[in-house]
């Protein structure tokens, strides 16, 4: 008898020593996984691609298929394109003595009106909130145009500026164009594409862009 209660203790013991291990092993176990699905998948969630600006309005849904910070990063981005290249365009109409420059800028005042009737009209149907000036760093390169010297001093400033800029862009406009699920975004994309590499084509006609710094 005192041998069958002694076996029943000891198994008794280990059944309880078990139960304490897993116990402790489940508890660690939460411990790792807790931090991950509170941290790790919402961080990854909202992390955006560098020089992207998140509104803190996540993705919303719309008549055209889901919005998100993103997609209306480039919708504000395309606004204040126009902000500056619609008086840079201008002011090669005024100011360039080549013929091409001049073409340049009308291309410019061509495409930046059609972009910014869109973008006002996707602006109004998405509720996304647009610029009304151009950002600090336009207004720079703005100041830097209508301070030039001279014609030729312009044309130079007026080229690279512009050319450099359009090469940034235009890497933009296609990660919109192949990811964005709102139907509106897309097909502003679709054109801005067009428009941009039109751009970039007549600003590189002119002869002046600086292909080396372009690539520093």
């Amino acid at each position: 008898m005192r041998s069958a209660i002694v076996s029943r203790s000891i198994a008794s013991g280990r059944t309880i020593g078990t139960g304490l291990i897993i116990g402790a092993l489940a508890m660690t176990l939460a411990a790792i996984l807790v931090p991950v699905q509170l941290f790790g998948e919402s961080s990854a969630a909202t992390s955006l691609p560098p020089g992207v600006i998140d509104d803190g309005k996540g993705t919303v849904s719309t008549q055209y298929g889901p919005l998100t910070a993103l997609d209306r990063d480039f919708v504000r981005k395309v606004k204040l394109a126009g902000l500056w290249e619609l008086p840079s365009g201008r002011e090669a109409q005024e100011r360039g003595t080549r013929d091409s420059v001049k073409t340049a800028g009308e291309h410019l005042i061509e495409g930046h009106t059609e972009l910014d009737r869109r973008v006002n009209e996707v602006g109004r149907a998405l509720g996304v909130d647009l610029p009304s000036q151009p950002n600090e760093q336009q207004q720079g390169w703005l100041n830097e145009m209508n301070n030039a010297s001279s014609s030729a001093e312009f044309e130079r400033v007026f080229a690279n500026r512009l050319r450099a800029a359009h090469g940034k862009v235009f890497s933009l406009v296609a990660q919109i164009r192949a990811q964005s699920e709102n139907s509106m975004v897309r097909s502003l994309a679709t054109r801005a594409n067009t428009i941009v590499l039109d751009h970039i084509t007549v600003l590189e006609n002119t002869g002046l862009v600086d292909f080396d710094a372009l690539n520093n």
